[in-house]
């Protein structure tokens, strides 16, 4: 036995099966932003976070927060199509990105029709007719009304001056974009956010005077790279980050968030999962965007 483990083909198994398994690890973490924390600045007043835990499961984060004392920015809310069936045509993040000129986006709220059976059995298509569940607006443009009255919640509301509020309309609906749940309340964590299910996320918060814009994307679905967040975690990671209020956007395989490159097209900065495909976006109702002038 010891003869055998001294032999140099011992060795050379040894060597081959830590080589595939090396090789299988860098195949499968092709496309995906790599798996260490990082943070930098993104625009002057918009820094970039990724975050990266090992306990108790695996999860990266991807947080933008972007300093209004600092930086120039406003904000846009994916306007409504002239489309049969639907209110507006399904996008991707990237594609909105490019159409609407803005530097930053993330997935906005859920929509119907939808459904995903296998990479060739799903609904919407990029152009497809749908129509978010929520309470939707641009530039005063009402184009969903969440089939609800009153006004339901949880929705994120945009004024002209481009001030954020949670669940309080200005006088005049500018923006307005709906979400999954509150996660955060006055500075508290709403009671009762769920702490087992995980899967990809997308949030939105800011910080007591509004001085802060927070935008999370939690990868998910992905084994050995990030299993994804629960509600409770998605929360305690925006407190962590200052929210005082703080939104549950849709999840799933539509979590997505993207910046604009230097040559104007969109850069995806987390890894999505539409149909269990790693790196393949999922077209969307609406979107939250933001303009950052130079």
């Amino acid at each position: 036995m010891k003869k055998w483990i001294g032999s140099k083909w011992f060795w050379g198994a040894i060597s081959g099966v830590l080589i595939v398994i090396v090789g299988t690890y860098i195949i499968a973490m092709l496309g995906r932003p790599p798996a260490f924390p990082t943070k930098y600045e993104l625009y002057k007043g918009v820094t970039y976070h990724r975050l990266v835990r090992y306990v108790p499961h695996s999860m990266i984060a991807h947080v933008i927060v972007i300093d209004r004392k600092t930086a120039e920015a406003s904000f846009l809310v994916t306007p409504p199509d002239q489309v049969e069936g639907g209110t507006a045509k399904a996008r991707t993040t990237s594609e909105f990105l490019e159409e609407f000129g803005v530097q930053i986006a993330v997935n906005g709220d859920g929509f119907f029709p939808w459904w995903s059976h296998s990479p060739v059995d799903y609904y919407p298509h990029r152009g497809d007719p749908v129509t978010p569940q929520g309470f939707a607006s641009s530039f005063g443009d009402v184009y969903a009304d969440g089939l609800q009255d009153p006004r339901p919640e949880p929705t994120l509301y945009v004024s002209r001056r481009n001030e954020l509020t949670f669940n309080l309309p200005p006088n005049k609906i500018h923006h307005a974009l709906s979400g999954d749940r509150m996660l955060i309340l006055g500075g508290e964590i709403v009671q009762d956010l769920n702490d087992t299910i995980l899967h990809p996320r997308t949030a939105i918060g800011i910080n007591r005077n509004g001085r802060y814009v927070i935008l999370v994307v939690v990868d998910g679905r992905q084994p050995f790279y990030s299993s994804g967040a629960t509600f409770q975690e998605l929360a305690e990671l925006l407190k962590d980050f200052g929210a005082y209020f703080a939104m549950a956007l849709d999840g799933g395989g539509s979590s997505t968030l993207v910046a604009q490159g230097e040559n104007g097209g969109a850069v995806v900065l987390n890894s999505p999962i539409d149909n269990y495909i790693p790196g393949r976006e999922r077209p969307v109702a609406n979107h939250f965007g933001v303009f950052i002038d130079p």
